[in-house]
């Protein structure tokens, strides 16, 4: 029964993660173990939103969103707008996979990044094509194999240096940072609570659990099942994320640079070239795997929307083609995936602030409509997203 919200975690590990979070580790060493748990907490509240609104409703976020508007003055309007805005998004989330698995390539084989993200893209869509074309149950296995891989590339290179385990619990105790860490910590929250997994756990949950429309068990079964599903699986995706930390902290302070290359190339000095391959597979299953749910995740979000009727595959290279531009004009790659997981980060409210409306409308969910309890939490989660952006904003305008 569980499966959907391990596809959807995939999103939690990408290429984003890797630059944000080795940075994290370069620059302040353990201080920033706290923010990637918390991120960790706020994302298995949302994705349980998620969830549970498909099983309960049988429509994906999107849709829910779209029927909303549908009752407001002018709902093409709005529909096109929140389209475009969840449209930028999917273009952010593409950058950082389809740049995260060239910059893999080219530190394995030494292919040129734009050549490896055209490989990457291909191979995503493809991949993607063939498994959606079997069961539900082979795509959330597949996906399954690649978050494996990833979790093998980042927390297998820590046998090679082990961190500090009491400055890592040290680590969790919150902490007040300098300014100039508060981009890189917005980051981090763009990269660890990602909007279009929010957006496609709802169409997971009922591809998996309403295949023909109606559900395969008990509705109280299926949200526990839901629940486990999503705590196990952020679990693991969080203890992945901590594992690309403590990598930047035990190898890479000190060395004068924290971007993907400059930790490859430190991993092949400092823990021997077996770590760095390693680090080099985990990197590009990242890319591969994260690029395949994120370009679900655009087409299924443009499709539920109506926003353009175009087909699947090229709604698809629309999200992938500006990586690939990006690239050809020579921009650091590292300097893109952090950027676009601060893109990420203001896309999260976006995303969480509607799902927290409808998963607390009666008319929509029923007897499943939020309690009290539930409401305070999902608008406190939206509310520390929105302060952490207008921090980022405040920061970045004032130096």
């Amino acid at each position: 029964m569980l499966g959907p919200a391990f596809v959807a975690s995939v999103a939690y590990v990408d290429p984003g993660n890797v630059a944000a979070n080795l940075s994290a580790g370069a620059t302040y060493g353990y201080t920033l173990v706290w923010v990637l748990a918390t991120a960790s907490v706020m994302a298995m509240v949302i994705q349980y939103q998620s969830a549970k609104l498909g099983l309960v409703t049988g429509q994906t976020l999107p849709q829910a969103m779209a029927h909303r508007f549908a009752r407001r003055g002018n709902p093409q309007a709005l529909t096109f707008a929140y389209g475009l805005q969840a449209f930028v998004i999917a273009i952010a989330t593409d950058l950082a996979e389809v740049v995260g698995g060239a910059l893999g390539l080219n530190l394995l084989f030494g292919l040129p990044l734009w050549a490896g993200s055209i490989v990457v893209g291909v191979v995503a869509i493809v991949l993607l094509w063939v498994l959606r074309r079997r069961s539900e149950r082979v795509f959330e296995a597949g996906i399954g194999a690649l978050l494996l891989v990833v979790a093998l590339g980042f927390i297998g290179a820590l046998f090679f240096r082990p961190p500090d385990w009491g400055a890592t619990l040290a680590g969790l105790v919150p902490s007040v940072p300098p300014s100039e860490a508060w981009t890189l910590i917005a980051a981090m929250l763009g990269a660890t609570v990602m909007p279009h997994a929010i957006y496609l756990h709802s169409a997971l949950a009922i591809d998996r659990h309403r295949p023909d429309g109606e559900l395969i068990g008990p509705i109280g079964r299926l949200l526990k099942v839901q629940r486990l599903d999503v705590a196990l699986a952020l679990v693991f995706s969080g203890s992945v994320n901590i594992g690309m930390l403590l990598l930047g902290a035990v190898a890479l302070q000190g060395h004068g640079g924290d971007t993907i290359q400059a930790a490859h190339a430190t991993f092949g000095l400092e823990l021997g070239p077996v770590a760095a391959a390693i680090f080099g597979i985990g990197l590009v299953a990242s890319g591969i795997g994260s690029a395949v749910v994120g370009t679900h995740a655009g087409s299924r979000i443009l499709k539920d929307l109506h926003v353009w009727q175009v087909s699947p595959t090229l709604r698809r290279l629309i999200t992938i083609a500006p990586a690939v531009l990006l690239l050809l004009t020579g921009v650091s790659a590292t300097e893109v995936l952090i950027w676009s997981q601060v893109v990420l980060s203001f896309g999260v409210a976006l995303a969480a602030a509607p799902l927290a409306m409808v998963t607390a409308d009666q008319k929509l969910m029923g007897e499943y409509a939020d309690s009290r309890w539930q409401r305070v939490l999902n608008w406190v989660v939206v509310a520390l997203i929105v302060a952490l952006n207008v921090i980022v904003l405040w920061v970045g305008f004032t130096g």
